[in-house]
């Protein structure tokens, strides 16, 4: 597989991204244009709801950063709040059931990792895709290096 030469990869929910990213920059433009157009409103009132559409858009912006970039050395799942740098060997499974919202990584440590950058939401084939992807660079990538004898001997 390709992909599998090529890291980096930063793997993100695109079309989710555009859709949030978009929709905040209308509702930050909308709300700063009433604030404009209401005669009635004060300095503080217009700042206020200049403020409010700033705080969703930032909100909205926040939901939009999610991604898991894979690399030589591991994996960096940046979800809502968070951001978590794994090893490979860490990463046990890769999974994207059917219903799931995103795919979970099943950790050595016997946790579950939910990461949000591949999600099944608006764009379902990509999703399956950036899952199997990350699957095939887990296993490689997992099996390779607790046997390193076994590299030295293939080549």
């Amino acid at each position: 597989m390709s992909n599998l030469s090529t890291l980096p990869v930063t793997f993100r929910p695109g079309r989710t991204r555009v859709v949030l990213l978009t929709v905040g920059v209308v509702i930050l433009l909308v709300i700063s244009a009433v604030a404009m157009l209401l005669e009635q409103l004060g300095p503080g009132e217009r700042l206020s709801f200049i403020l409010t559409g700033a705080l969703v858009f930032w909100v909205l912006a926040q939901l939009a950063r999610v991604r898991v970039v894979a690399d030589e050395s591991g994996v960096t799942v940046v979800n809502i709040a968070s951001r978590r740098r794994l090893d490979w060997a860490e990463i046990v499974q890769v999974n994207l059931r059917p219903g799931d919202p995103w795919v979970f990584l099943d950790l050595s440590d016997g946790t579950s990792l939910p990461a949000l950058g591949i999600q099944p939401g608006i764009d379902k084939q990509q999703a399956i895709a950036d899952a199997r992807t990350l699957r095939t660079l887990a296993e490689a990538r997992s099996v390779r290096d607790p046997e390193a004898s076994t590299e030295q001997d293939q080549g």
